[in-house]
């Protein structure tokens, strides 16, 4: 049998033989790793230059592609239009309130005529009498009625509410109240055309 005692100075002298020297092993290959470094951080500039070099000519490009009229980029092209869109939809809104007074207004305005010529008495010649009915669009509003004669004319007038006088109206007056009636009213769209007629017997 061997002693182990013995084995163990003899294990140990044999390890440190077999050591490698790691400094000694890369110390060649210094020189060369850092030339290659140097020459993989030369390349890698020119590959940075090269590309800020493509960069600022897109962005020449692109400025002069986006460029307005009057010079501006485009992020000044794109604020006036935004700026002029806002100040259309105000001006809109401002349209869209006065419009709708416009037509509250036009409610109340004479939209429906009737009129009728007649000749009451027999000692005048022609139909210089006449009956003539205005309302707006409800049927409210007034009835005029004028009678010549050879000694003067008279002159009267009478109120109508949705349709219906607050006095007796005669046959003429009647009449153009019924012609101004059926005289449909405009539409809002028809507002200021001239669409309202006179109706009668001539």
């Amino acid at each position: 049998m061997l002693d182990s005692a013995r084995l163990v100075p003899a294990d140990r002298s044999f390890r440190r033989a077999h050591q490698i020297d790691l400094n000694a092993a890369v110390a060649p290959y210094v020189g060369a790793a850092i030339v290659g470094l140097a020459v993989a951080v030369l390349v890698l500039l020119v590959l940075v230059l090269f590309l800020a070099r493509q960069t600022g000519g897109l962005r020449r490009r692109l400025d002069g592609l986006t460029r307005g009229v009057d010079g501006r980029s485009l992020d000044a092209v794109l604020d006036a239009h935004l700026d002029k869109v806002l100040a259309v939809a105000r001006e809109l809104d401002e349209l869209s309130a006065r419009s709708a007074v416009l037509e509250a207004a036009n409610r109340r305005t004479i939209q429906r005529v009737g009129l009728v010529r007649f000749n009451p008495f027999e000692d005048t010649g022609g139909n210089q009498s006449f009956a003539l009915a205005l309302t707006d669009a409800s049927g409210t509003g007034f009835v005029l009625s004028s009678l010549h004669s050879r000694t003067g004319t008279r002159v009267y007038a009478k109120a109508v509410t949705e349709g219906r006088s607050d006095g007796a109206l005669s046959a003429e007056e009647g009449e153009a109240l019924r012609l101004a009636l059926s005289t449909p009213a405009p539409r809002a769209a028809d507002t200021g055309r001239g669409r309202n007629r006179v109706a009668g017997p001539a």
